[in-house]
């Protein structure tokens, strides 16, 4: 049966120049409910240098809705439109851009920057802790600002959040913001 599989995935798949020999004897199946791959890690510590110079092909596939989960908490403003205010998947948390809207309300604390940082980051905080993660696990920000002069400011309320190791981070300025915000802030965080 294992000898099929590796014929008919290298055949369904259109791996030329793999040898299904090698990967029959050297290395696992992987099968996934919607998924199909093909694993190896011995190819990689075989001798023979044919089969280290042939890349490796992985395809995955799904179309498995349950591998992503909206997050969602009344602890933060709602969506200004069609999207989540994070999605779980793959063990991460994708956090949408959060601006410094006060959630009972959905007006900006202030016209300033720096509260809206403050806001931006208390609402990233609700989220996260929505999702079952925190600042702590937070990988990759993203800081979006309508200038790029408040970069100062915003830093070093940032620094209140994200202690070491900090997240990697990009800071743009934009054209413009959603509702004319000051400053909007996605991240990536880690489950």
């Amino acid at each position: 049966m294992r000898e099929m599989a590796w014929s008919a995935a290298a055949r369904t798949f259109n791996m030329p120049g793999i040898d299904v020999g090698a990967l029959r004897r050297r290395g696992p199946l992987a099968v996934g409910i919607g998924c199909a791959s093909v694993v190896t890690t011995s190819l990689w510590r075989s001798s023979s240098s044919s089969l280290r110079s042939k890349p490796l092909a992985c395809l995955g596939i799904s179309t498995d809705t349950s591998i992503k989960q909206a997050v969602q908490t009344d602890k933060a403003p709602a969506a200004l439109g069609p999207y989540s205010q994070a999605i779980k998947a793959n063990n991460l948390v994708f956090v949408s851009g959060v601006l410094g809207l006060i959630p009972e309300t959905g007006k900006f604390i202030s016209d300033n920057v720096e509260d809206q940082t403050e806001q931006v980051l208390k609402n990233m905080g609700e989220i996260l802790k929505a999702s079952g993660a925190s600042y702590s696990s937070v990988v990759k920000t993203t800081i979006m600002l309508a200038d790029l002069k408040d970069f100062k400011k915003v830093n070093e309320i940032y620094a209140k959040y994200f202690h070491a190791p900090a997240p990697a981070r990009s800071t743009y300025q934009v054209a413009a913001l959603p509702l004319d915000a000051r400053i909007e802030i996605e991240c990536i965080a880690a489950l």
